[in-house]
Order: C-alpha cells, then structure tokens, then sequence
C-alpha cells in the first residue's frame, strides 16, 4: 500500500483492523504523517473486545480476515449500536460484497494496492459522517429530554399539536377546556424552546414522539 502523504490532519483516531502486520504498519506510518491518531489491531475478535462501540473516530477493515470477516465485524459493530463510519479495503474488487458492504453504510470500500491520497480521503470523508451522526445523536438527545421534562397532559397537548389538531379539538378530545389546552401549549412551546408550531411538530418528529 503506497504511503503517499496528504494534509487535512484533524487529530482524530483511526481504527486499523487488518491481519497483515505490514499494512498496519505502512498505513499506521501515513495516518501518523498525515496528523491523526492510528490504532491497529490485528484482527475483527482483538478489536471488538478493546473498542467502546459509542466510540469516536473511524474504521479502516480488511475485507478477508481469519476468523470473523470484514462483513461480520461491520454487522457486528450495528448489532452493538455503533456508529463508527467503516471504510473497506479489500486485496480484491469482489462486486458482490462490496454492495453489500456498501448496503450495511460502509463510506468506501476500496482495492489494495491502495494510494495514500485517495484511503485519505476516503478517512476524512468517515470523520466527517460520523461527527454528522455523533452531531445529531446529541440533538436527539437534548430533545428527548426536553420532552421528558413535560408532564403527561402537557405531552398529550403537544402530540395533539403535531397532529395538525386546532386547540378546539384538542380540549374536546381530552376532556378540557380550550383556555386550559392555550396554557399547556405555552408551556409545551417555552420548555421545547420551539419557535413556532413548525419548529414543535419537526421536534417530535425528531425526538419519535407519537400519538398511541
């Protein structure tokens, strides 16, 4: 594998799983060059045991490894919750398992010999998707407990209001009055920090709030 060098450093950890001590080697080398921070292990069953699966960074897997493959360790990493973005290298343009590869949310999956420029890339792109994912998990996370922090009647008022419901039919609908349903949707809008009924129903959504 070429070790050509390239700038886009961000400092971040890469996850080399590979069972070809030269290619965690040579790879480690460039990722070191190019500023990030490498972590080989020489297979699928080392790495699963060492890795927290809420972890950071990237993976770099070898398709064809002893023991669990590449395939197995990226379905693996999905059973677990993971969203560590995979990138693919293969010693082989195998058509099949790389749609598959692909199909599962690999960011690439590409040929050895691999040139450093283009495996580079191909890290920063992984970087990238997995601060989106690890971005809006958070957001998530903030709205949910956002919508933990309402009472039922309040929750039941905004799911009303995602709903499309005009506060008339939401009071008939629980039983109470459309002045008492007013001061519940305030309540709903000020702790939700939603400016608008568009901004409310896109937050439910988000956060999988559902009428039953």
């Amino acid at each position: 594998m070429s070790t050509e060098p390239a700038g886009g450093a961000r400092g971040e950890r890469v996850y080399l799983v590979d069972d070809d001590a030269a290619v965690l080697r040579s790879v480690s080398r460039l990722l070191r060059s190019a500023g990030f921070e490498p972590v080989g292990y020489g297979s699928a069953e080392a790495f699963l045991r060492d890795v927290d699966p809420s972890a950071g960074g990237c993976v770099v897997l070898d398709l064809s490894m002893p023991g669990l493959d590449g395939l197995a360790l990226q379905r693996e990493l999905s059973a677990r919750g993971s969203q560590l973005p995979v990138v693919f290298v293969s010693g082989h343009a195998d058509v099949p398992k790389s749609v598959s590869a692909m199909k599962e949310g690999a960011v690439d999956f590409l040929t050895k010999p691999v040139r450093g420029q283009v495996l580079l890339q191909a890290i920063e792109k992984a970087l990238g998707r997995g601060r989106a994912a690890r971005e809006d998990r958070r957001a998530v996370e903030e709205l949910q407990q956002r919508v933990a922090s309402l009472t039922q009647r309040e929750r039941e008022v905004m799911e009303g209001v995602a709903a499309g419901m005009l506060n008339k039919q939401i009071a008939g609908e629980l039983g109470i009055a459309e002045q008492t349903v007013k001061v519940h949707r305030a309540r709903v809008m000020e702790k939700m920090a939603a400016g608008s009924v568009a901004d409310l129903v896109r937050m439910a959504d988000r956060a999988g709030l559902r009428r039953s």
